[in-house]
């Protein structure tokens, strides 16, 4: 029943309370059932429908995907067409886990008036029965079906350096039946503060034979003492003295792979960076390698000499400059 609204099946608002739906359930139940309209195809029908709405609507979880996505969510449910006997009601809900329900004998019951909140064959007596039923599909079904561990939650410091290149760490992990164990963990390249990774079947024990939990680690990257790192880029602040930066040089700056030669162009200031490309984060996972820039700190001597404050005085009367010029 695809197009079918379920709201409208049973007759009520789509803000209808819990307990407006399970009457709206209990009076179109009782009116539509088989035994009560026998030989009626549009009733037999209509209390298919009428009991495939209320099984969607009276379950909390089932009915917010409803609301969200509406039959879509069920079309695994839809598409397995009318069902006209106990096997077929059996199948609807899962093909397993109801071989001792007795159907039969809650039909009879339906008729005669009596089981579980029965009263005389009205809608409390009927629809009783049916809630009852359903109550006892669900229970069964869910404890038929083994459940998976409970996912366990760490935090673990690694290195800067090995959170770049990637490698191996250990963990310590405690369980709560007591256990504890040590567990290799490989660290992917390129993972920074923040970053989650998963041993599958390393959290808590399952119940009923179900697969074990996983556990969830999440990463916190110690600081480096002079790298910094800027998404994939790494970030290094390199000093130079004031004669390489006004002639330039060429300087040693650090690395990844160790030390580079990198030249300083004349005229360079403080601040100014300069890159090496493919040398930041290496390439991991589809990405490609960052860059790694060097910025240049400008470094002044303290203790300057007489003659050396003449000859800096000359080069200032000399080579006229006013870098604050324009900023304010």
């Amino acid at each position: 029943m695809p197009d079918s609204d379920y709201y409208e099946v049973l007759g009520v608002a789509r803000d209808a309370t819990p307990e407006a739906i399970k009457k709206a359930y209990r009076a179109m139940a009782r009116k539509h059932h088989p035994d009560v309209n026998p030989g009626d195809k549009a009733a037999e029908k209509k209390f298919k429908e009428v009991q495939q709405a209320y099984d969607i609507l009276s379950d909390p979880e089932k009915k917010a995907l409803y609301d969200r996505y509406g039959n879509a969510a069920f079309e695994g449910m839809a598409a397995a067409g009318p069902r006209t006997n106990a096997s077929d009601w059996t199948s609807q809900f899962g093909g397993h886990g109801y071989e001792n329900v007795d159907f039969s004998d809650f039909f009879r019951q339906f008729n005669q008036g009596q089981g579980p909140g029965a009263g005389g064959g009205g809608e409390e007596g009927g629809a009783g029965i049916f809630e009852d039923l359903l109550g006892r599909m669900r229970s069964s079904r869910g404890a038929s079906r083994p459940r998976a561990g409970r996912t366990l939650e760490a935090n673990l410091s690694i290195p800067f350096l090995t959170a770049v290149r990637g490698g191996e760490t250990s963990i310590n992990v405690s369980r709560s039946d007591g256990s504890a164990e040590s567990l290799v963990v490989k660290i992917p390249p390129g993972v920074d503060n923040g970053s989650k990774l998963r041993l599958k079947g390393q959290g808590e024990a399952a119940t009923k034979g179900g697969p074990r939990g996983d556990l969830t680690i999440e990463i916190s990257v110690e600081p480096h003492p002079y790298f910094k790192r800027d998404g994939r880029d790494l970030v290094v602040e390199v000093p130079i003295g004031v004669a390489e930066a006004i002639l330039g040089a060429r300087i040693e700056v650090p690395s990844l792979d160790g030390m580079k030669s990198l030249p300083i162009p004349a005229g360079s200031s403080s601040g100014q960076k300069l890159r090496l490309k493919g040398q930041g984060i290496p390439a991991s996972g589809g990405k490609a390698a960052g860059d790694l820039f060097v910025q240049l700190k400008v470094v002044v001597p303290k203790n300057v000499d007489d003659a050396s404050k003449k000859l800096i005085e000359e080069f200032a009367d000399r080579n006229k400059q006013n870098p604050r010029a324009g900023l304010w």
